[in-house]
């Protein structure tokens, strides 16, 4: 076998262990050494069995992983997010917003979107957004006489909105595995993550518009009587802290005031501020979030450890360039190269996780995107609003699962997933408005930093 064909088979059995249920992480690093011992093979070299050059790229790699000054920010931003759940603060948001919207059709439904929104920016951690939520708000509209499968849309298709709107921990993956840099990365989510939140909104105030049985208006006694003043104080002590806090770590790294690592260790003191003014931090929430924070700032650096020492042996038997060659041949326009690697990017998005495909298969990608003329920043973006998609398409859809496992016994599967289709509708329109207009994703970027 030449050693094209080598790689080939090594990418064939890296895929066919993901389905057998290995850890992918360990399985990165066993392929990468065991494929490099045969590709850096030197016979003249080998004194010993230790004499292989795939161990010194093995070391580089990990202390290169280590030391990277963008992958820094993930910790803090991670921890930051964990500290802002467990502050009790989310509860309040989701009333106040409640309060505030009461009067729109889907009031609740729409303060919860809002909620999913503001917490997700602070958190980035899909999973522990819909949990949390699917603890607080989705009873409430259960209780509120929501239709089951409606509720359960908005929660699940609002709790994946930490993928895309910045500080996403997924696009400082993506910074770190395409050498964009993440401060016009940040830039350019903005429009795109607002865009889809906004037009998740504009569905369910439509949907409760047209048919107010799914999500019936509260009467007075139900949402209560606050005055105008209450409701202002509301926001005053729930809305504004986090928003606060967000927009100054975002306007920190957007206006060059900080570097991403520098803004989020902010935003990390900021979160244990705002838990000690909110009097919820104790001792056993903070080792959780410092637990939570380390379990998984570790899971994405040995990911990051097993995908580059993989790659490199897959790069240098000759698999990248065969890979290239092929999707060269196919003679396909910009458009077409787009939208087949988004296609197979949410194939993937069934089995894998997103710091899966960001720093396993993405970068597979990325050598081509010169020869289509697509801009690495834009291609991003576009990876970021696919992903969502990957949360929400049935049978493999995760934030389904999150919050089946929060949810009443009566709610099934199946009521979520249908509650969960329209929302995946929202996902293709506002990626067709992407690469109909660029300039919602690149424009930012451009205005800020030329």
């Amino acid at each position: 076998m030449t050693d094209p064909q080598i790689a080939v088979m090594m990418l064939g059995i890296f895929i066919m262990t993901i389905f057998l249920g290995f850890p992918i992480c360990f399985t990165l690093m066993a392929m990468g050494v065991a494929f490099g011992y045969y590709a850096y093979y030197d016979p003249e070299r080998m004194q010993t069995i230790f004499d292989n050059r795939i161990f010194d790229l093995f070391v580089n790699q990990t202390y290169s992983v280590m030391a990277n000054d963008v992958l820094t920010a993930i910790p803090l931003f991670l921890f930051m997010g964990y500290i802002v759940e467990r502050a009790n603060i989310v509860d309040r948001l989701f009333n106040t917003l409640y309060l505030t919207a009461r009067n729109l059709p889907g009031a609740m439904a729409v303060a919860a979107l809002a909620t999913c929104a503001m917490f997700a920016t602070a958190t980035g951690i899909i999973g522990a957004v819909v949990t949390l939520m699917g603890m607080l708000a989705f009873p409430a509209m259960l209780k509120a006489k929501y239709d089951t499968s409606f509720a359960s849309g908005v929660i699940c298709a609002g709790g994946c909105l930490g993928i895309l709107i910045p500080p996403s921990i997924m696009l400082i993956v993506y910074a770190a595995a395409s050498n964009v840099s993440i401060v016009k990365l940040y830039a350019g989510a903005l429009i795109p993550g607002f865009l889809l939140a906004g037009l998740y909104m504009v569905y369910v105030i439509g949907r409760a518009w047209l048919n107010p049985s799914l999500a019936p208006k509260a009467t007075d006694e139900e949402a209560g009587s606050y005055s105008g003043l209450q409701v202002a104080w509301m926001l005053l002590t729930s809305f504004f802290p986090l928003a606060i806090l967000i927009l100054s770590v975002l306007g920190a790294i957007l206006f060059g005031l900080a570097t991403p690592s520098e803004a989020a260790s902010i935003g990390a003191l900021g979160g244990l501020v705002l838990a000690v003014a909110y009097r919820s931090l104790t001792w056993e929430r903070l080792r959780q979030s410092v637990y939570l924070t380390v379990r998984t700032s570790a899971m994405v650096c040995w990911l990051f450890v097993g995908s580059w020492t993989f790659s490199s042996v897959f790069s240098y038997l000759g698999g990248e360039h065969l890979v290239s060659e092929f999707v060269i041949g196919l003679q396909l326009s910009p458009i077409m190269f787009l939208i087949l690697a988004q296609l197979i990017i949410f194939l993937l998005g069934w089995p894998l996780e997103w710091s899966e495909i960001i720093i396993i298969f993405v970068p597979i990608f990325l050598p081509l995107l010169p020869h289509f003329g697509v801009d690495p920043l834009f291609f991003g973006i576009l990876v970021a609003l696919n992903l969502q998609t990957s949360f929400l398409t049935p049978p493999m859809a995760m934030a389904a699962y999150y919050l089946k496992g929060v949810a009443p016994p009566e709610v099934t599967l199946v009521q979520i997933f249908k509650g969960v289709m329209p929302f995946l509708s929202m996902i293709v329109l506002s990626m067709v408005l992407l690469y109909l207009f660029p300039a919602l994703a690149l424009g930012l970027p451009e205005f800020f930093y030329g």
